[in-house]
């Protein structure tokens, strides 16, 4: 059962891994990985093996120094009390060895679709190419190769049904007493036949007298005399031709298939106040960094802005946006007018827009109603996002989020996440991608 259990738990690595990326994301060191690899740690798990001494020493079976137990070593010595012994060590405390399985930001993205239960399919918004598709579309004119006979036939039979009626059901009433053509017509018209009166008028004169009285009443011929619907005739005598006329021909061509580009930009906004210490400076990058991982595994084509902000703002590398700081004040508008800004060179026909911003939710008075809001909402994009930094919980002047999400009702593509520790990460990036995915983006 031993060796059954442990090839078991190694086919289970690959549903580890899934928990150790939930797990890594919360608590694992960041900076194992680089803008275009993932590195996941997970526990390493040997496979078992057999180990046994030569034959030549003894063979197995054979016993040395006493009768062996069960679950002795093969070819070894019992190991005798006090072998091997050394300080006591506690249980746990050297912890588990790991390796680190590498993947790229697109399987990283997959991962945490399912991880987390996400159906997020961007769309391309930059035409690059068009190319022919499938022949799905008609046209009236087209060369004779592309000549759809599907619908040609199509057209010819209908023409055929439309056309067709029961001749001798026409003629048995022009053998109802006292009957001639002009009668005859007028109630093939009543049932919508599509019998002319010349038609009528040259069957009446094939209509031998002595058979122009058969019937009393055209509903005793009616009650007698079974029509033929054109279905029925068909299938007892088959098609023998079809009208087909030039006005039905169609001929294929193919769609034009514009093929786009799923390009993103994703603006990630910092408050780098003196409030922002080490722990949520830590916190805002455990958030923003899957993020940023996730969306560049979505897309073909993925561009990053950092900007750094207090009572100002400037644009920084991602080397310098997660470990900056500074002692000023803070003004979040700052950031967002930087970013309208150089979302300019980024236009919205052609880019998909994200804006993360991250800080402890303090803002100088008003900013928020008067300047933030009104820019988040001057700035297309596929989300807007907030997230809160408070590891200790709200301060009193910490109002920000609150406003933000008290203004959006958690709508119109705008998701505020809280995060006071590395445990409620994991649902940060949950809420602010389910927020994407339910707005249809």
């Amino acid at each position: 059962m031993g060796l059954r259990d442990d090839l078991e738990r190694y086919r289970e690595v690959g549903e580890a891994r899934r928990e150790d990326l939930a797990e890594f994301i919360q608590y694992g060191d960041l900076g194992q990985s680089l803008p275009d690899e993932v590195r996941i740690p997970i526990k390493i798990v040997d496979l078992p093996e057999f180990a046994y001494d030569r034959l030549d020493q003894g063979g197995v079976g054979q016993g040395q120094g006493g009768t062996p137990d069960v679950g002795d070593p093969v070819g070894q010595p019992r190991p005798q009390p006090g072998d091997g012994d050394g300080e006591e060590g506690q249980a746990g405390e050297d912890g588990a060895d790991h390796e680190y399985y590498e993947m790229d930001p697109e399987e990283f993205a997959q991962e945490l679709d399912e991880e987390l239960g996400l159906t997020l399919e961007p769309k391309g918004k930059r035409v690059i190419e068009e190319k022919e598709g499938d022949y799905t579309d008609i046209t009236r004119t087209g060369p004779a190769s592309t000549l759809d006979f599907e619908h040609l036939f199509k057209e010819g039979l209908k023409r055929k049904l439309s056309m067709d009626f029961d001749e001798e059901y026409v003629r048995e009433a022009l053998r109802v007493e006292g009957w001639g053509p002009d009668e005859v017509f007028a109630w093939a018209r009543e049932k919508n036949m599509p019998v002319s009166r010349a038609w009528i008028a040259d069957a009446a004169s094939e209509i031998p007298e002595t058979e122009r009285d058969r019937w009393g009443s055209i509903e005793e011929m009616e009650r007698s005399v079974e029509e033929e619907t054109p279905i029925q005739r068909i299938r007892r005598e088959g098609l023998k031709q079809i009208p087909f006329r030039r006005e039905d021909e169609r001929f294929r061509y193919p769609e034009i298939v514009e093929e786009r580009e799923k390009n993103v930009v994703v603006v990630n906004i910092r408050d780098v106040s003196g409030s922002m210490r080490e722990k949520k400076r830590e916190l805002v990058e455990r958030t923003f960094t899957p993020l940023d991982w996730y969306l560049t595994g979505k897309y073909d084509n993925a561009e990053f802005v950092y900007i750094a902000h207090d009572a100002e703002a400037w644009q920084v590398e991602r080397e310098e946006f997660f470990g900056i700081r500074s002692g000023g004040g803070t003004r979040i508008s700052s950031a967002y007018e930087l970013a309208k800004e150089l979302l300019e060179e980024y236009p919205w026909s052609e880019w998909n827009r994200y804006v993360f911003a991250a800080g402890d939710s303090e803002n100088s008075s008003n900013d928020t109603e008067e300047r933030v809001i009104p820019l988040m909402e001057e700035i297309p994009a596929n989300l807007h996002a907030y997230v809160e930094t408070q590891p200790s919980g709200n301060a009193i002047n910490a109002t920000h989020a609150d406003e933000v999400e008290r203004h959006f009702k958690g709508g119109n593509g705008v998701a505020v996440a809280y995060v006071t520790g590395p445990d409620d990460v994991v649902d940060a990036i949950y809420t602010i991608l389910s927020t994407e995915d339910n707005e249809g983006q």
